[in-house]
């Protein structure tokens, strides 16, 4: 295993005069009592509960029910993840400099609320002459408000624990629950149906349930759940912390990879309602198949957390990608109507998603630690930006260049069978492409350098400086 140094820049000296006193006086982290952990990560559910539709059935609705074309609903969604690229990284600066009395965590994530819920229910129950305007402007409101919610949120686990496995909790925590919400999200929209725009159908239902649960879940979070103890000691500017971000070594390998990863799973995730229903000739079992996958998820968070704790964070998020890529690796040769095979593939992904979702923001709250023992400056919110916009970037890709690529070679969801050229791209695409992706991955994480010990060095020097 390599070597991990790091220069720790700031002396006493460099301290502004309010972050010294800060420091003396900050109290010292303690492990987090299981409650105030389980109060945190609520608010995960309702979040969720958003997310996937946004990528997945969304997408299916509004062509397939709204009969908008494939092409424009994916230029519509590419434009709100280019939106993003301006939000994330204005949103991340924020969340590190705002220091309200509340606590700079606690207070961007709660204001963010009302406007994101607005905002999903919006998009989720739009009118039956809803075009592509609809889903741009409420796309890009709701891109808004997750963002800032999303991005002090993650920030706020990342803080609540500064030891190497505390923070793997603190993540299977908040991704377990996650995975509840993806859940809620399939099951409400396929028990009801979305196959009708007009009256209250199941997109809708799920809408409200999130114009309710977001507001009430974050705020539960934030009365119970403490503000993170900040271990700032010199704030930097602009120029020196982007160079502190660039120079973060650990952390550009990690983002790397992770956006690949992303793109690996953002891919599939977009393309499964049609490979099933088009490749497969299942529509049918669209939701029951969904549904199993994110179950399995669930089941793959303490399997993750486990696997950690034995050979380490990057090395079990490597082993899980190798067996995925093995699992998919069948999915483009399955006959029509194969749905006990694909159901095996879909149970044993679905597995080994829960070390995708638990382990890499394990591993970034260790790379924050980098650059805070470097700048001085603890700056979760901007490294969770960067962390943000590459989701949403690789998810991008999996709408963006996915879509229109297919329209190329003919394939068109909104017929009953699409011509052999266009369902062979369409299960390349859906399998092949994203193994690709995954083996790239598992080459720049396989012999990360910041394994326990070197993060407990890292934090030695942190809180003694």
């Amino acid at each position: 295993m390599a070597n991990h140094r790091v220069y720790v820049l700031a002396t006493a000296s460099d301290l502004t005069p309010d972050l010294a006193s800060e420091e003396r006086e900050r109290p010292k982290a303690s492990p987090l009592a299981l409650l105030r952990i389980a109060a945190y990560a609520l608010p995960a559910i309702p979040l969720a509960a958003l997310t996937l539709p946004l990528y997945v059935l969304v997408p299916t609705f509004y062509t397939e029910t709204l009969g908008l074309s494939l092409a424009s609903v994916g230029f519509a969604l590419l434009l709100v993840r280019i939106f993003d690229a301006v939000n994330d990284p204005l949103i991340g600066w924020a969340a590190d400099r705002f220091r309200p009395r509340f606590g700079r965590r606690r207070t961007l994530f709660a204001i963010s609320l009302p406007s994101t819920a607005i905002s999903a229910f919006m998009l989720f129950w739009p009118p039956v002459n809803a075009g592509v305007p609809w889903l741009a402007g409420w796309g890009l409101l709701l891109s808004l408000g997750y963002t800032a919610a999303l991005i002090p949120f993650s920030a706020w686990g990342a803080e609540l624990a500064t030891d190497y496995h505390g923070r793997s909790r603190i993540t299977a925590w908040r991704e377990g629950l996650t995975l509840v919400g993806t859940l809620v999200a399939i099951a409400l929209p396929f028990a009801i149906g979305f196959e009708q725009a007009s009256g209250l159908h199941g997109l809708a239902v799920l809408g409200l349930a999130i114009l309710i649960a977001l507001p009430l879940f974050g705020a539960t979070a934030t009365l119970a759940t403490p503000e993170p103890v900040e271990h700032s000691r010199m704030r930097v500017d602009l120029k020196a912390g982007l160079k502190h971000l660039v120079g973060n070594r650990p952390f550009v390998r990690l983002i790397v990879a992770f956006f690949l990863n992303g793109l690996a799973n953002g891919i599939p995730a977009t393309l499964f309602l049609y490979f099933v229903s088009a490749r497969l000739g299942l529509p049918e079992a669209r939701g029951p198949l969904l549904f199993l996958y994110f179950l399995c998820a669930i089941a793959g968070v303490p399997l993750a957390a486990w696997a950690a704790r034995r050979v380490g964070k990057h090395r079990a998020w490597c082993y899980a990608m190798l067996a995925a890529c093995v699992a998919f690796a069948p999915a483009p040769l399955l006959p029509e109507g194969a749905f006990v095979a694909f159901a095996a593939i879909c149970a044993l992904t679905g597995l080994l998603l829960g070390f995708d979702l638990s382990l890499p923001p394990a591993i970034q709250a260790d790379v924050i630690d980098v650059d805070t023992a470097s700048s001085g400056e603890q700056r979760s919110g901007t490294y969770f930006a960067v962390w943000s916009l590459a989701t949403k970037l690789s998810l991008a890709g999996g709408v963006g260049i996915v879509f229109p690529a297919l329209a190329m070679f003919g394939f068109d969801p909104g017929t009953e069978s699409g011509s052999t050229q266009g369902l062979t791209a369409l299960a390349i695409a859906y399998a092949w492409v994203p193994i690709a992706a995954k083996l790239i991955s598992i080459a720049i994480m396989w012999n990360f350098p910041l394994d326990e010990a070197a993060q407990k060095s890292l934090r030695s020097r942190i809180e003694t400086a």
